[in-house]
């Protein structure tokens, strides 16, 4: 019977992404290339979206550098994000939408279980909810599991938590 144990979870912490759009936010409004372009950066932590809103192109792009400097200092994986088209808003003003994942995707956690069981390694591998659980009789059987997963590229970020072992 598997006696050890970790998860494989996608999370986003929400207080570094605040922090990072305090920061953004105070180098906005200083930069002087984006000085009347009013510009914001608003999250929206029920539906996980942070929206961008700009006067034009080039601005929002400069913006969303900035945002994305910032949570990459606060280390924050970029691959979390998804980033919606820039749309065009009242007057001549865009916004664009970016949504945070949390959890893995169904889809994402069959296409790891399916790795983890080709790869021969005497693991287990369950899906529970919103992450994997892989479990196995020894722990370098786990090692091998986790350096085999990131390797691939499943172009989401995964974290290896809850750690078990007897």
């Amino acid at each position: 019977m598997p006696d050890n144990s970790f998860d494989i979870v996608s999370k986003v912490e929400i207080p570094e992404v605040m922090n990072a759009i305090q920061q953004a936010t105070k180098e906005v409004i200083q930069r002087y290339d984006l000085k009347d372009s009013k510009s914001t950066i608003e999250l929206n932590e029920k539906e996980l979206t942070i929206t961008l809103t700009s006067s034009g192109d080039f601005q929002i792009k400069a913006v969303l550098e900035i945002l994305q400097s910032k949570l990459v200092k606060r280390q924050v994986p970029l691959k979390a994000f998804t980033y919606g088209n820039i749309q065009p808003t009242a007057g001549t003003r865009v916004r664009q939408e970016i949504t945070m994942q949390q959890g893995i995707a169904s889809e994402k956690a069959k296409e790891i279980v399916k790795v983890i069981k080709d790869s021969k390694k005497k693991a287990q591998a369950a899906i529970q909810g919103d992450l994997v659980r892989v479990s196995a009789k020894d722990r370098d059987t786990l090692q091998e599991v986790i350096a085999l997963l990131k390797s691939k590229d499943f172009g989401i970020d995964m974290q290896f938590t809850n750690y078990r072992s007897n």
